[in-house]
């Protein structure tokens, strides 16, 4: 049986999921797109994954924890690479090539010296809504 059509854009729970990873809040971010993520039975599930995974891995660079930022960024950039360009109005190109310039300078930082990161680069995630006639 195939699968149902994604639908038009993020439910309400990986919208708030999407606000918070954008104010820079990605442990809150984690529990509402978890729970998108928990929520959807279609392969749509796995671009919330990915983006809670980017959020998990910067979230681990606030706390300090270098090795599991790596992690979660390159578990994160290869869920978000299959919804490539866009997905659900969601710049997912934008999001991967962000991401991973910004794990690209962790890499050469080292651990120590990923406080030496600069966080302004850490990506947005840019969502347009689809437009209703």
């Amino acid at each position: 049986m195939p699968e149902a059509p994604p639908p038009e854009s993020p439910p309400a729970s990986a919208l708030k999921g999407i606000e918070e990873f954008n104010r820079g809040e990605f442990y809150e971010c984690h529990e509402h797109l978890e729970e998108a993520w928990r929520a959807e039975t279609r392969r749509i599930r796995y671009l919330y994954q990915g983006i809670l995974q980017v959020g998990v891995g910067f979230h681990h660079l606030q706390n300090g924890n270098w090795r599991g930022a790596l992690a979660l960024l390159r578990r994160g950039i290869e869920r978000l690479r299959e919804f490539e360009p866009e997905a659900l109005g969601i710049d997912v190109s934008a999001l991967v090539r962000e991401s991973a310039a910004c794990l690209a300078e962790l890499e050469r930082l080292g651990s120590e010296r990923a406080q030496d990161f600069d966080r302004t680069k850490i990506p947005k995630v840019r969502w347009n809504p689809p437009r209703t006639h």
